[in-house]
């Protein structure tokens, strides 16, 4: 997952580059006063968004597949906690009976 939000990170940021490169010389518009920073994070954000979701496909499915079988392992071994948990409860009950 790590490696997935690291390539993300880095999609954002050379679309940020560009963006900023395209501002600069001029083929893309200057915000309005001081606003020219978050205009050219917004755009960067809109423009690196679809490139992720098509250039990094793989990456996120196989993060997505170790984050089931994280939360399948983990529901395991809450469910053989809690068989324990009910097999020491009954063999104490017998024990009282």
């Amino acid at each position: 997952m790590l490696r997935y939000t690291l390539m993300r990170l880095g999609v954002f940021v050379g679309c940020f580059f560009a963006v900023w490169g395209l501002v600069y010389v001029g083929a893309l518009p200057k915000g309005l006063g001081d606003s020219n920073l978050l205009w050219v994070l917004l755009l960067a954000l809109v423009i690196s968004a679809p490139i992720s979701f098509v250039v990094l496909r793989k990456e996120r499915d196989r993060a997505s597949v170790q984050v089931v079988e994280r939360v399948e392992r983990t529901k395991a071994n809450l469910e053989a906690n809690r068989t324990q948990e009910d097999l020491a409860d009954d063999a104490a009950r017998a024990a009282k009976s």
